[in-house]
């Protein structure tokens, strides 16, 4: 897709989910060290299961240094509804001790640094610099993010990597921060992973994979019998 189109479509996402009251971010967090922690972990669970003990956890560990020098048995236990907990109470102690012993207990503000955080990939620093520090180093890449990009034909990669390369040379620096907000909310309101509604969606007249294409069964073809 051309970078006309492409802004065309981004207008259209901007007019449906880009209103004065929109929230333009699904975690509720306070300050720098919130969003990192919920960010990391928010990996394969829901924001709403994530903001459901987000309460409890920085009641018992409001800061860096709190969280650094946490039982990670105790921490397991707040975030255990989240799944994958050991592993996930690992990277967000592991990453308060290094802001603790590295940054002077402040969460930097550089991609360099934050992507050297335990639990930290550039999905994860993309949003923190964002919703934090008002920073646009690329884009936030998730599975929201990959499905419609390669349906609306952003991108033909698979990787998150490629992906955001393609949107960052797609779109101007200025939308790729409001960017991972637009394409999320149309994922989960109209282009759904299993049964998207290609017939009512706005952007079918810009979107390569419209007009209902999406749900049609795939032809089958007989096996070839030449050739390895």
């Amino acid at each position: 897709m051309d970078r006309d189109r492409a802004c065309q479509v981004y207008s259209i996402l901007e007019s449906l989910y880009g209103g004065p009251d929109s929230p333009r971010t699904f975690l509720v967090f306070e300050n720098p060290f919130q969003i990192l922690v919920l960010t990391i972990l928010s990996a394969r669970t829901t924001d709403r299961s994530v903001n459901a003990i987000r309460d409890t956890l920085f009641s018992r560990y409001p800061g860096p240094g709190d969280l650094a020098a946490a039982d990670p048995q105790d921490v397991e236990e707040i975030i255990r509804p989240l799944g994958f907990y050991r592993e996930k109470a690992r990277r967000v102690i592991g990453a308060s001790r290094e802001i603790v012993d590295r940054f002077s207990g402040c969460v930097p503000g550089m991609m360099e640094d934050l992507l050297t955080l335990p639990g930290v990939g550039r999905k994860t620093a993309n949003i923190v610099l964002d919703h934090a520090f008002g920073v646009q180093e690329g884009v936030a890449v998730d599975t929201h993010v990959a499905r419609l990009s390669r349906r609306l034909g952003f991108s033909s990669r698979k990787d998150p990597a490629g992906i955001e390369r393609d949107l960052m040379a797609l779109f101007p620096k200025d939308a790729w921060g409001n960017l991972n907000y637009l394409l999320i909310r149309h994922g989960r309101a109209v282009c759904t992973a299993r049964k998207p509604s290609c017939t009512t969606c706005p952007l079918g007249d810009l979107c390569p994979s419209g007009n209902g294409c999406m749900t049609k069964k795939p032809v089958r073809r007989g096996r070839s019998t030449g050739g390895p």
